[in-house]
């Protein structure tokens, strides 16, 4: 054996000698090489895929949340590609769940066949399809949340949220606008349900839905909700308001409440002068139990709010600017569509770099129509504004990263929890995207002396082509030319200037010239009140720094801000203010107390399992946001929410 180990020892001196000789690694050392990656998956073409798919999605294990699937999948033999979506449409990320895709398994004529994951794409099933199989079948299972902790919750024993892009399989190498489904959902018996798909007049067995055939696009972008307590109400002759709730009693909904979703759907017809859809409906959850869901598509949208939010209107300021910001994306990110954001299936990576408009825009519309309907009133959406300034007004983050890099956010963290949200930044493009288009709205008002507003370019640029709902992309220089046509101006410098420029001024241009400015008072507004409710927190972020959860545990702190510089960070939770045990009120009365002073808040603070007193230096009060008017003449901000006769 020594022998053998000394002759194996002089071959590899040898062959090492050599690669030194050869130009290779050193003596001693070893180098490999980079295997090129091979992409084996086709891509996608615009050519029709022969026959239609058959699935069905068993959605009825509301106890255990699971979903069960089967695709009957009209196949040719040779190899096939099977696609699990990844890129969804709306999530601006990778963000499908292929982790909750269990039991995966095919078969054709009885017969199980194999299959193998990408090495690359994880996504991807590969099928070697023998010959005379016309069609194959795959069944799996998809596991939905159980908990917040492992995604968001869209099954509970009363609601189901069946989103299909999660729950089936696609082939490769084809758009999803040529790919045809038959598609057929089971919900547990009596359950009413809703969705942008209307049941075929073919009834199913038990509580089985069928539905037309339809194009895989449209299949993905058209979810259905399911549930034991449904009420829907016509909002107008093609809008329905379809609520879904955990109890009978959390449906009860006001004349005057019902009045202004109402008003909702009149004013943003107004506003735009097209609609984008034969029939559009709101599939709403009120349930504490479903994970917050905000998630527009053309002809509906999934959306979600506390259990209480009719029955506790005045405590639920804050949640209701989300039906208008999701409605108005049928028309905004929908009908029209960033040129780099339309991809032709789900593999294909979306380009974010025009979410400004897509979110940004709609996240103004939003704010402006639920003032225009009244489910805001014009108190209310002022407050909501001054939180929105006072957020860009005060971001550390601003001095580092421009807005536009913003839009990659959901791609580097996939909305997870940060240590420094202010320093790092997060996904601006919405409220910070609000504050730019505020700013061109007060900006053609003054330089077309009040006979134009940003209401006329929503009609050039939205309103076109009345009841089409197919999508008409964009880019950056339709957006300048239709500014342009609407009031001559530097758009593109403007813009350039606050989205692809490090900025450390926040963009209140808007607020300014609408005749109001950003101050800050030692009582929060009932709109503020509202978020730190719907949030179950204590917003401390212009005084101490920092954002104050449950049980005295932070969940924020503002990079540079006095919690910051005595060293707390998120997580940290605190036990005691000077001396006694920890309370909301108690911190809130030490602030007030340290107000003009010159003694600093004493903490004792719990980080991991050590404890320590930290000193927070702040002698300012408290201070919460708000916009104050200024001069007497006409307010272009209060002509801005102002209803449309």
């Amino acid at each position: 054996m020594k022998y053998r180990c000394l002759a194996l020892l002089s071959s590899a001196f040898v062959a090492s000698a050599a690669l030194a000789q050869s130009g290779g690694a050193p003596t001693g050392t070893s180098q490999p090489e980079a295997l090129p990656i091979v992409d084996t998956i086709p891509g996608a073409r615009d050519i029709p895929y022969p026959g239609t798919i058959r699935l069905s999605v068993d959605a009825s294990d509301v106890e255990q949340r699971i979903f069960h699937v089967e695709e009957v999948i009209p196949v040719k033999p040779g190899p096939l590609v099977l696609l699990y979506p990844a890129w969804l449409p709306g999530a601006h990320a990778p963000q499908g769940e292929i982790d909750k895709v269990a039991g995966l398994t095919i078969s054709a004529g009885g017969k199980t066949l194999a299959w193998k994951r990408d090495t690359v794409d994880v996504r991807a099933f590969h099928i070697d399809v023998p010959e005379g199989v016309a069609a194959i079948t795959a069944k799996f299972n998809f596991l939905s949340a159980t908990a917040d902790d492992q995604g968001a919750v869209v099954m509970t024993p009363n609601i189901v949220a069946l989103e299909w892009i999660s729950n089936l399989l696609y082939p490769a190498g084809h758009y999803s606008r040529r790919i045809l489904f038959e598609p057929s959902a089971t919900f547990p018996k009596g359950w009413t349900t809703a969705g942008a798909l209307r049941p075929t007049p073919q009834p199913g067995v038990g509580g089985t839905v069928r539905y037309d055939t339809v194009a895989l696009d449209t299949l993905a972008d058209s979810p259905i909700f399911a549930g034991r307590y449904v009420r829907s109400e016509k909002l107008s002759p093609d809008v329905t308001l379809n609520m879904f709730a955990e109890r009978a009693d959390e449906l009860k909904m006001t004349d005057a409440q019902l009045g202004l979703h109402r008003a909702l759907v009149t004013q943003a017809t107004k506003l735009f002068g097209a609609q984008h859809y034969d029939h559009y409906d709101f599939l709403y959850a009120l349930s504490d139990r479903i994970d917050g869901f905000g998630l527009e598509h053309h002809r509906s949208s999934e959306d979600q709010a506390s259990a209480a939010y009719f029955l506790d209107w005045d405590g639920h300021l804050s949640e209701r600017d989300l039906l208008p910001h999701e409605y108005v994306h049928s028309w905004n990110g929908k009908f029209r569509r960033p040129a780099d954001l339309w991809t032709p299936d789900y593999r294909t990576p979306m380009q974010n770099s025009l979410l400004w408009v897509y979110e940004g825009q709609t996240q103004f519309w939003g704010f402006v129509l639920a003032a225009r309907s009244g489910l805001l009133s014009k108190q209310d959406s002022l407050d909501a504004l001054a939180t929105v300034a006072a957020m860009y007004d005060t971001l550390p983050g601003r001095a580092w990263r421009p807005l536009i890099d913003t839009t990659n956010e959901e791609i580097i963290s996939n909305r997870r929890p940060v240590a420094f949200q202010t320093y790092q930044r997060g996904e601006d493009y919405y409220s910070e995207g609000q504050l730019i288009w505020l700013e061109i709205d007060s900006l053609i008002r003054e330089k077309s002396g009040g006979k134009r507003s940003l209401d006329d370019f929503a009609k050039a640029f939205f309103g076109v082509r009345d009841r089409d709902w197919g999508e008409l992309t964009y880019r950056f220089d339709d957006i300048v030319s239709t500014l342009n046509a609407i009031q001559p101006y530097d758009w593109a410098t403007f813009l350039h200037e606050r989205i692809d420029a490090v900025a450390p001024k926040a963009p209140l241009g808007g607020i300014a010239r609408g005749g109001y400015r950003l101050i800050y008072t030692d009582t929060p507004t009932p709109y503020w009140k509202s978020r730190e409710s719907a949030k179950e927190r204590i917003d401390l972020s212009y005084s101490l720094g920092m954002l104050v959860g449950k049980g005295g545990k932070v969940t924020g702190v503002m990079w540079d801000g006095p919690a910051f510089n005595a060293g707390i960070t998120v997580g940290t939770t605190l036990m005691a203010i000077e001396g006694e045990t920890y309370s909301d009120d108690d911190l809130k009365a030490a602030i007030v107390g340290a107000k003009g002073g010159d003694k600093p808040i004493t903490l004792l603070i719990k980080q991991g399992e050590a404890f320590r007193t930290v000193q927070v230096k702040w002698n300012g009060g408290l201070r919460y946001p708000r916009l104050e008017r200024t001069g007497k003449g006409p307010s272009s901000l209060d002509a801005l929410f102002a209803a449309r006769p």
